[in-house]
């Protein structure tokens, strides 16, 4: 049977997240956007809802 190097957790991690690239700054910003609009859409979708319910008039 061939014998297999265990790593602990946290050089595991480390192996990993040095795989990993770091995102640029534009990137970053982008991911936010989309994140921000898609809390738009849903909000703007609540809204909806809510304003078509019946018998509730401001």
């Amino acid at each position: 049977m061939a014998e297999t190097t265990k790593l602990s957790v946290e050089k595991a991690l480390e192996k990993l997240r040095a795989e990993e690239q770091p995102k640029s700054r534009t990137e970053q910003q982008d991911e936010k956007i989309e994140a921000l609009n898609e809390e738009i859409r849903r909000m703007r979708v609540q809204r909806l809802r809510l304003d078509q319910r019946p018998g509730k008039r401001r």
